[in-house]
């Protein structure tokens, strides 16, 4: 994906379960997806805790986040839960959504790549984010370019 590219129609479900797609966002909020390699591991958890952490802010934002891995939605259950995590984690296990985004992988081609995708309301993509290992870089990147 390069910046000025739609945010591409994926399926996933809402913090409820109901079943909504990636374009039901457009015209109403802004959107970061954020792709990461598994759940429970030291950075993702410390990510995943950062964004619930300023989950407000997002909020007053008007901006929904999404975080997408390969875990499945039982081991995303209980990592939601676990930490309580109040936005959408998206199950992508055939690696199909990341092939939609063109998400590169990390650490000489080991681990499914750290990348943060910010939309604006209108479903346009304004900026792509990578860090690795840098967890937090991700929330405070994504909260500047939405603030802006």
């Amino acid at each position: 994906m390069k910046i000025g590219a739609q945010i591409p129609e994926f399926p996933l479900k809402d913090r409820n379960g109901t079943s909504i797609s990636s374009h039901s966002f457009i015209g109403k909020k802004k959107v970061v997806v954020y792709f990461y390699p598994k759940d429970e591991t030291k950075v993702c958890t410390a990510q995943a805790c950062a964004f619930r952490d300023s989950f407000q802010d997002f909020l007053d934002l008007g901006c929904e986040v999404i975080g997408i891995s390969s875990d499945s939605d039982e081991r995303h259950q209980q990592f939601m839960s676990r930490h309580k995590l109040p936005f959408i984690l998206v199950s992508d296990p055939q690696k199909e959504i990341r092939k939609l985004f063109g998400v590169p992988k990390d650490v000489f081609g080991l681990l499914p790549g750290r990348y943060t995708y910010i939309f604006n309301r209108d479903g346009i993509l304004i900026k792509i984010f990578h860090a690795a290992f840098n967890a937090n870089a991700h929330i405070t990147t994504a909260l500047d370019v939405l603030s802006n």
